[in-house]
């Protein structure tokens, strides 16, 4: 079901916005998003061929390519240094890079634990704190794209849930930390969302298909979102119109999050 987005076109007119994980899904509907509202936007990601995709279509003027791996902290630094030099400013961050670690806790290797670790939290603080000098000068914001599976245990996902619960705390800590300073760090939990890490949840074919049908189940809405849903929530919160929001982490999952866990009761 493809989603209607209603856009306040020049919201980030003459701002400068870094997003990682900017090669498909959430990373790529929130850059063309952004791009859309007037900013100049830096899209990051391992594979030049995926971002060059994105970018297609978009003012060259206003957006840039960097392909950078978020766990190598070289790769970082050269990338928040080229995109000041570029721009000559960071106005806005979205730390949406991130590798799926679905598995058995005995059976997955310690490599697979290392990977979602270094990518989905140990990347988000390697960009927050190269970028922080350039934030703190235009009073930025953060954005850091985590997931409902971060609020509580997933069994057969441990991995994941626990890098995610790891970048909520860190987004809660580092709000606390330089609120005073006029830079806002929040978060976004998407719940499921159709996405290249999601589609054998939705492939008839895929042994997984059960798994998804079952998860869409859970979803009050009774769908899963699409990546420009969860895009317009990153856009809001690094808004202007978000000035007093900070240290949030806000659920876009249809409702998942509201139920207690236990069976859904229904009258209509």
């Amino acid at each position: 079901m493809k989603q209607v987005i209603v856009m306040n076109s020049r919201r980030f007119s003459e701002k400068v916005v870094v997003v990682t994980g900017a090669g498909s899904g959430i990373g790529a509907a929130a850059a063309r998003r952004f791009w859309s509202e007037g900013a100049a936007v830096v899209l990051v990601g391992r594979t030049e061929a995926k971002l060059a995709k994105v970018a297609e279509g978009l003012n060259q003027e206003r957006c840039l390519i960097r392909v950078a791996d978020v766990a190598k902290p070289e790769d970082v630094e050269r990338l928040i240094s080229s995109t000041a030099a570029r721009f000559g400013a960071i106005d806005v961050l979205v730390n949406s890079a991130g590798v799926a670690g679905v598995g058995g806790f005995r059976d997955k290797p310690d490599s697979d634990w290392h990977e979602v670790m270094s990518v989905n939290l140990t990347g988000v603080f390697y960009l927050i704190r190269a970028a922080l000098p350039h934030l703190l000068k235009t009073k930025g914001a953060i954005v850091n794209v985590s997931s409902i599976a971060g609020f509580g245990g997933e069994a057969g996902n441990a991995f994941y849930a626990a890098a995610k619960a790891g970048v909520n705390n860190l987004t809660q800590s580092l709000a606390l930390e330089f609120g005073r300073t006029g830079v806002r760090v929040n978060g976004v939990s998407p719940g499921l969302t159709v996405t290249d890490m999601t589609a054998v949840l939705f492939d008839p074919s895929s042994p997984y298909k059960q798994i998804g049908d079952e998860a869409v189940e859970r979803v009050p809405l009774g769908r899963a979102a699409q990546p420009e849903e969860i895009a317009a929530a990153i856009a809001f919160l690094a808004s202007a119109e978000a000035s007093f929001i900070n240290g949030a982490n806000v659920p876009v999952d249809g409702g998942t999050t509201a139920s207690n866990g236990q069976i859904h009761w229904r009258f209509s």
